[in-house]
């Protein structure tokens, strides 16, 4: 491996120079910092992670909090979040938080302790009191994606608008008999992205003097939304229209539909939320919702945090409405 003192001496400056050059400490000429960078290009050099942190007192890694790992969305807004770290040399450290308890402790009261980032993006997270009181314990600039938890400086889609946006599609379409599916409980009065679109749902309805056709309660999966389909669509009286709270419900309320002998959208209309990237394959209507983008975004107002110059994104993110084959008039 190159050592500094390596780069220093093919750029013709001292090691400390050359400290200085390659962390951006320091007064240098544009000269001498360009020469030693561009010896340390040739010869493959590396900073020392632990050593730069001891240097300068950070890690140059974001910290990521995620619930879930292999999701789609979760997915696309990682990547989008490395797409901005990596130009300017940051790291990800990934925190899976999963439902177990002891598991959850740890992370917050051990892992989250160990130094190891210069902030925290916190990705649609529901979390304890308790836990949001650690996480601000760290004395870390904190960032929510679309987390419910008002204390934190939070981006975020309006999902109260978004239901509203895919209900009124169908409203407009002339459907009378919508039902909705997703993880939200129809009296939760929770500010969880789920239950915002409900909220939506149920709003966009009662403003048009509608009555609901129906709610089931599905996880945000393919199967979830084929199980949910299926429950409404063999009701005797039947939605004429779906909304699901994410594309791959809205999968899973195709399926079902298609194994029941209804055509979609002759018999039934559906429309999902997000921007999967099969959801042009299955042209299916969709407010999309840019997670790539929503991921550059938490990136961007994680940087801005720590002192990078980067401008710092409106808390309010962009969605769409896309209309494809899955939607259509009653017949």
């Amino acid at each position: 491996m190159t050592s500094l003192e390596e780069v220093a001496r093919r750029a013709e400056v001292s090691a400390a120079t050359a400290s200085r050059a390659l962390s951006g400490r320091g007064r240098l000429s544009d000269a001498t910092r360009a020469r030693v960078q561009r010896a340390a290009a040739d010869l493959g050099y590396v900073a020392s992670a632990a050593a730069s942190s001891l240097a300068t007192g950070r890690t140059r890694s974001i910290g990521v909090l995620v619930p879930l790992v292999d999701q789609w969305f979760f997915a696309q807004v990682l990547d989008g979040i490395a797409t901005r770290l990596a130009p300017l040399g940051y790291d990800i450290t990934l925190y899976n938080a999963t439902d177990d308890p002891a598991q959850r402790r740890h992370l917050f009261r051990t892992s989250l302790r160990r130094g190891r980032v210069d902030a925290v993006i916190v990705l649609s997270l529901a979390m304890s009191a308790e836990e949001t009181d650690e996480l601000r314990a760290l004395g870390l600039p904190i960032i929510g994606l679309g987390t419910p938890i008002l204390e934190l400086a939070t981006l975020r889609v309006d999902d109260v608008a978004v239901g509203r946006a895919a209900t009124e599609h169908l409203l407009g379409l002339g459907h009378r008999r919508i039902a909705h599916i997703g993880p939200a409980y129809p009296r939760d009065a929770g500010g969880d992205i789920p239950t915002l679109r409900h909220r939506g749902f149920v709003a966009a309805l009662a403003d048009a003097g509608v009555e609901s056709a129906g709610f089931a309660r599905a996880d945000f999966t393919i199967e979830g939304g084929h199980r949910a389909a299926h429950e409404l669509l063999s009701r005797s009286e039947r939605p004429t229209a779906i909304f699901a709270a994410s594309d791959e419900l809205a999968f899973g309320a195709v399926f079902a539909a298609r194994e029941l002998g209804q055509e979609v959208p002759r018999d039934l209309s559906v429309i999902g939320v997000d921007g999967h990237d099969l959801s042009g394959f299955f042209a299916l209507t969709t407010i999309e919702q840019f997670p790539h983008a929503q991921g550059m975004a938490a990136a961007d107002a994680a940087l801005a945090a720590v002192g990078e110059d980067v401008t710092a994104p409106a808390p309010a993110l962009p969605f769409e409405l896309v209309v494809r084959a899955s939607t259509a008039p009653p017949t």
